[in-house]
């Protein structure tokens, strides 16, 4: 097959970890930029609080709900002073804030500043903090928001684990053009992505769905909505089925196109009726020569070689 082959068989693992880097970049740009519509439209959670009314009567007249009146109260000074935006779109990195016009167009107005280990706090971001909302947060959302910032450390590590690796596995690859054995290393390389980007994927899925549920459950009430953005999932184990798919594709190129040549050298046989010099018995034997052997002349038992006998009468 050759180099040749052989380039073209890595081909298709290394196309597959292209695109499993790409997924990551875009799942990591989320939120980064408020003025690009693109990533405006990728986030893990967001909170819709555009609806939120003040009146605890219609609240529990729609709901049938009991009202915590001290949250109402805490949400409405946010509210009044304008603390309390119209959503809040949570990335990897940070969150950003905007307004919601009439027709449903949302504009974003800020983005805060993009933290290593963020995790979105809506007692801070909604001016919540020394009041006594605070302090009576339902146990269910607080319980929610410790395990999310803990968890949320653990999920970032892995998606900067997993694209390290992924760009390791890009580099690793270029050698396995050469030789299989740069196929196996590539795959042990891929094989430690893959387990990095399905940790975080699932871990992320798992926790900002719990994370919503937690939400809607408590703040619904009050016609504050979460929900999860359909694109960052899509784009996200878009990568993770990627990576397996690359790391399938590594090793199947571990096991075929070695990349040697398939020609073999062909041996040309002597044909049983080609000529060939016998040794002289006169000259002597020359090397490579057939050597033959003397026949005994009529009568003489020596090893004397006679090519002519003369009789006489």
């Amino acid at each position: 097959m050759g180099k040749v082959g052989r380039f073209a068989c890595i081909f298709v693992p290394m196309a597959l970890t292209i695109a499993s880097l790409l997924c990551l970049i875009i799942v990591f740009s989320g939120q980064t930029n408020q003025k690009m519509a693109v990533t405006n439209d990728l986030y893990f959670f967001k909170a819709d609080t555009s609806d939120f009314t003040e009146n605890p009567e219609e609240i529990e007249k729609l709901n049938n709900v009991n009202i915590d009146n001290e949250l109402l109260k805490a949400l409405k000074n946010s509210a009044t002073a304008k603390d309390l935006k119209d959503f809040y779109k949570v990335g990897m990195w940070n969150y950003c804030e905007g307004e919601t016009d009439d027709k449903g167009k949302e504009t974003v107005t800020y983005c805060s500043p993009r933290k290593m280990y963020f995790w979105f706090n809506p007692i801070n971001v909604w001016e919540l903090k020394d009041t006594a909302a605070q302090k009576i947060f339902p146990d269910k959302l607080k319980d929610g928001l410790d395990i999310y910032q803990k968890v949320a450390k653990w999920m970032v590590s892995s998606y900067v684990i997993a694209i390290c690796l992924t760009a390791a596995e890009l580099v690793v690859g270029i050698f396995a053009i050469f030789s299989r054995w740069g196929s196996f290393v590539t795959t042990i390389v891929s094989t430690a992505q893959t387990i990095f980007i399905l940790s975080a994927a699932a871990t992320s899925t798992g926790l900002y769905g719990t994370l919503t549920g937690t939400f809607n459950t408590v703040l619904k009430p009050y016609k504050i909505n979460a929900s999860m953005s359909t694109k960052m999932l899509a784009v996200l184990w878009l990568g993770v089925a990627f990576s397996v798919a690359s790391g399938f594709f590594w090793l199947v190129s571990t096991c075929c196109c070695s990349g040697k040549s398939s020609h073999k050298k062909v041996v040309v046989e002597k044909t049983p009726y080609t000529y060939e010099r016998v040794a002289s018995p006169y000259l002597g034997a020359r090397p490579g020569d057939q050597q033959m052997h003397p026949m005994p002349a009529h009568g003489n038992t020596g090893s004397a070689y006679e090519p002519m006998r003369h009789q006489h009468v």
